[in-house]
């Protein structure tokens, strides 16, 4: 494990909880524990791999849509 994905694992622990690197194996969102499963598009879908954050958390921190 690099030195980042150590830095995660161990900023995802201190935040959630949760393991970053269990959340993303079990395709599950590290922040709220729900399924992280579907995306609004191939960006949002590439964020969860390095945040492992789904949709509804990463509109939650991003803020949405810039039309909402």
């Amino acid at each position: 494990m690099s030195i980042l994905e150590q830095y995660k694992e161990d900023l995802s622990m201190k935040l959630f909880g949760r393991s970053a690197i269990l959340a993303i194996a079990g395709n599950q969102c590290v922040e709220c524990g729900k399924s992280a499963d579907k995306f609004r598009d191939a960006v949002s879908a590439r964020e969860y791999t390095i945040s492992a954050c789904c949709q509804d958390c990463q509109d939650k921190f991003w803020g949405g849509l810039p039309n909402e």
